[in-house]
């Protein structure tokens, strides 16, 4: 039977609390009691959980993860960064998503006021965002990793997402292409706005027109982007590229375009951005703007990690580069 710490207080003749204090190092006990204490800890072979010393001492050797959802395609390779790093550092994750909204959000505060955690890691956290800004603003030390484009006023990881979107439009215009199509995403998201808007500055400084029937909507997911492809080849539209704004809408564009019977890239050149594993498992393989998502989780990691040896934490973005990485489906 394992020898709890009310084992040890009750053969030392002393309160629990006092036995914490000992195993603490506290200076409130005399050291005839102290030295009682040790001797009965010694004896019963007591050997106290790390969480509860830690917890002791006001902290948990714990930092707490919220995701959207496990679903998203590119949580997990974020979450690896994030726990490669916490793990390496001695300490544990505590994961939580957003799944089931309010609820979800009731249990994660729940777990704050109960001091599970010593500071949090927010992937993308859309909806929740305020709710987060009100933790920040009780003093819980916490890092936003991909803010997609919300820009909130706490530290943050981020990505370039207007270079990104500039780079794709220099790949296309520089393969000469000239009569691209844009499928964006959800309008909540800064970061389509930010795609489409270094996408759009690069063609108007060629001097290259994008009419507002050449921008169409969809909800990043693959049906959604083979959906609008398929009703933009429908309506007779003429185009010769297609920027999808994430990889998932990409290979439903690559669908809808291979079922209307266009080559691709030989009729018509297609980016995504992410890249996300399923850019290379398409055939052909896809052309994307890779977002350093390993990298981001890590390096909010090792901010809050940081703040935690006595680094501030500053409430300037950190942003990584993205980079395209060229395939088949848009070579030069």
């Amino acid at each position: 039977m394992r020898v709890t710490i009310a084992d040890v207080a009750r053969t030392a003749a002393v309160s629990k609390t006092t036995v914490s204090r000992v195993l603490n190092g506290k200076g409130e006990v005399d050291s005839g009691t102290a030295d009682r204490v040790r001797h009965v800890i010694t004896e019963l072979g007591y050997v106290p959980s790390s969480r509860a010393v830690s917890l002791a001492r006001g902290n948990s050797r714990t930092i707490a993860v919220l995701v959207p959802s496990l679903t998203w395609p590119w949580v997990s390779e974020m979450l690896q960064g994030v726990a490669d790093t916490v793990e390496a550092a001695g300490f544990g994750l505590l994961l939580f998503t957003c799944n089931r909204g309010e609820e979800s959000m009731a249990q994660f505060t729940s777990q704050v006021s109960a001091r599970a955690f010593d500071g949090l890691l927010a992937i993308v956290p859309g909806e929740t965002l305020g709710a987060i800004e009100a933790l920040h603003r009780q003093g819980l030390p916490l890092v936003l990793i991909d803010d997609q484009g919300q820009r909130p006023d706490f530290p943050a990881v981020a990505t370039t997402n207007v270079a990104g979107g500039a780079v794709a439009a220099h790949h296309l215009l520089d393969s000469g292409r000239r009569t691209p199509l844009v499928v964006t995403g959800p309008q909540q998201y800064g970061c389509v706005q930010d795609r489409l808007t270094g996408f759009r500055d690069v063609l108007r400084e060629r001097q290259l027109p994008l009419p507002p029937e050449h921008v169409v909507a969809s909800d990043f997911t693959v049906p959604s982007g083979e959906q609008t492809v398929r009703r933009a080849l429908e309506s007779g539209l003429r185009f010769d590229a297609v920027f999808a704004l994430n990889d998932q809408t990409a290979v439903g564009a690559l669908r809808a375009l291979r079922a209307a019977g266009r080559r691709v890239p030989d009729d018509v050149a297609l980016v995504g951005f992410d890249d996300l594993p399923m850019a290379r498992t398409v055939d052909p393989q896809l052309t994307t703007v890779r977002q350093p998502m390993h990298a981001m989780g890590e390096t909010a990691a090792t901010m809050l990690l940081n703040h935690f040896g006595g680094t501030s934490l500053q409430p300037e973005p950190v942003v990584l580069p993205t980079e395209l990485i060229v395939r088949a489906s848009a070579p030069v």
